[in-house]
């Protein structure tokens, strides 16, 4: 996985492209190391909380949510620990490491909002009575279970001091936290691309429990996933190739394009299997970007909502109706049977279509009574696209959604896992 991603900004063309380029480095590549395997599942569960920072609350906030995630490749299954914070969006990524006498965990923090990065590592300790004991896994009382650590800037090695001190338990009320295009965007500066196969598996460790994806048809009708609409240098790499997506092949565009990180653009097939097959992630978001018949998607659909349930995987597959257009195009389809959908225009339409989920757009308010009014009706209700971290806490603490669509799902995750009754 490539270390640096790139920020299109100014003024470029296509063809003379003229990008200047801003580096992210994430200055930790996981290799898991023999010694990850010490976390077990009960150590893993004691860990997970809200801990106070107390050394480095100026750089991360004054409180932080830990949280465990996996990843799976076959038979083998990669645990890593997720750290979000709400001071600029800022969010670490480790895994455990091996070490002689004490658990370990070890990786990178970075934060959303500008390009600060750096590494980090912590040993997992229990202080009582002011006495400071590594962890064994199992607390006697009055022990507070603690991560005792140092970070650094960028690829120095860790040298400010960094403690987490537990407080309680994460807020566990049922929430979907949706993350867009497939987990961040490339303007990011995440070590891989927006809508690429890599961003899916990355999306749990950023906070996802789902993933909005954008679906577009290429010229000979295969269903890909790509955000604009035509291609850029905010989005591929340099290739000489110019125009919209859908003037182009399938074959063409895997044999030419190549995402900003170097990822192939992937079909919704592949996209779908990344998903079942390597991820925890419970709902999938299909953008729908393209005009055009919906059958090719609606079919991927439901071979995939299938799969999943061979699979005994508790996710859910809908189509996303954001225009007149896409409700038209789901109209004319021969059968609906076995289609979820989710409508992002007004009531009255989402009603029409018997849609089991509402999606309005952030900036219209809370719309506290029509949102209850729409769950009492036994319909979900998510929001789109919330970037504003006063907002994200006050749709969070005082509105009534049951999720959100954003770019930044780890502060999601942050002002939910911390939110108190």
């Amino acid at each position: 996985m490539k270390a640096v991603a790139y920020l299109m900004i100014g003024l470029c063309t296509l063809i003379f492209g003229c990008r200047e380029e801003y580096e992210a480095p994430v200055p930790y590549q996981f290799v898991s190391p023999p010694g990850a395997g010490r976390f077990t599942t009960s150590i893993r569960q004691a860990m997970e909380g809200v801990y106070a920072v107390t050394n480095g609350a100026d750089r991360f906030g004054s409180q932080v949510a830990l949280k465990w995630t996996y990843t799976l490749e076959g038979a083998d299954t990669t645990f890593y620990l997720s750290i979000f914070a709400g001071q600029d969006a800022a969010f670490f990524n480790l895994e455990g490491r091996p070490d002689s006498d004490s658990l370990v965990v070890a990786g990178f923090w970075r934060k959303l909002v500008n390009t600060e990065t750096g590494l980090v590592r912590f040993s997992v300790r229990t202080r009582r009575n002011g006495q400071i004991r590594n962890f064994s896994g199992v607390s006697r009382p009055g022990d507070t279970l603690m991560l005792d650590g140092t970070y650094g800037d960028n690829s120095v090695q860790p040298n400010r001091r960094l403690t987490l001190l537990y407080e309680r338990p994460l807020n566990s009320t049922p929430y979907e936290i949706l993350a867009h295009r497939a987990g961040g965007r490339t303007s990011d500066l995440l070590p891989t691309s927006e809508n690429s196969l890599d961003m899916i598996k990355l999306a749990s460790r950023l906070g996802a429990t789902g993933i909005e994806i954008d679906v577009r048809y290429t010229k000979d009708g295969v269903p890909i996933l790509y955000h604009d609409n035509k291609l850029n240098l905010r989005l591929i790499q340099k290739n000489g190739l110019i125009g919209a997506v859908e003037e182009y092949t399938y074959q063409q565009l895997s044999s030419h394009v190549r995402l900003i990180n170097g990822e192939k653009i992937p079909t919704l097939e592949e996209a779908l299997e990344t998903v079942i097959a390597n991820t925890t992630l419970r709902f999938v978001w299909l953008d729908t970007k393209y005009i055009g018949p919906m059958d090719k998607v609606q079919a991927i659909q439901q071979k995939y909502r299938q799969r999943a349930i061979l699979a005994r995987r508790d996710l859910r597959i809908v189509i996303g109706l954001p225009s007149t257009e896409a409700v038209e195009s789901y109209r004319a389809l021969a059968s609906k049977e076995n289609t979820p959908i989710l409508c992002e225009l007004d009531t009255a339409v989402t009603r029409s279509l018997n849609a089991r989920i509402w999606a309005p757009r952030w900036t219209l308010g809370p719309q506290t009574e029509e949102v209850k009014a729409m769950q009492a009706e036994n319909r979900t209700v998510f929001v789109w696209t919330l970037d504003e971290p006063q907002f994200i806490q006050q749709y969070i603490n005082e509105g009534q959604f049951d999720g959100i669509l954003s770019n930044y799902s780890t502060l999601v995750a942050y002002y939910h896992y911390t939110r108190q009754p």
